[in-house]
């Protein structure tokens, strides 16, 4: 079972409850009690900055949205769109154990040939990157932190 660890991100009062061996934390997004994973649990501290912390609306915030790559079936960790439907931002995340690597960033960006979103995120809890796709002049950009909704 997992033990939640803090993270280097604003702490919040998530809500976690005992159901036998298992730990279970409350999505305020899709408003169920999920098993609560290494991965999970820095999802939903990025959830909660992002809403909470970066203004993000979370009606336009996306959980484990479905692609196809490849002809294989595959889901990204996290969607958020704008008002008029566009893709904006495209987040990957890794339990806190997980390094982030060159394969993380690899993941994201074959996510992101299907998806062609101009922000990317991806973050272990521990670590952030934030990176800028310019699609016009095929280049990108690392940020320094991640802008907020605009």
């Amino acid at each position: 079972m997992f033990t939640p660890i803090p993270l280097n991100l604003p702490a919040y009062a998530a809500n976690i409850q005992r159901d036998g061996a298992k730990l279970l934390i409350f999505d305020e997004l899709r408003k169920k009690q999920l098993v609560l994973t290494p991965e999970e649990w820095v999802r939903q501290h990025w959830i909660n900055h992002l809403i909470h912390g970066k203004r993000y609306p979370r009606s336009l915030i996306k959980i484990e949205g479905g692609l196809t790559l490849n002809s294989m079936p595959r889901r990204t960790d996290l969607v958020v769109y704008d008002t008029q439907g566009n893709k904006i931002l495209l987040a990957e995340f890794k339990a806190p154990a997980v390094k982030i690597t060159q394969a993380a960033f690899e993941q994201v960006a074959r996510y992101n040939m299907v998806h062609r979103v101009p922000l990317l995120l991806v973050s272990n809890g521990l670590q952030h990157y934030y990176c800028r796709i310019h699609f016009d002049e095929e280049r990108f950009e690392f940020l320094a932190d991640l802008p907020s909704y605009r």
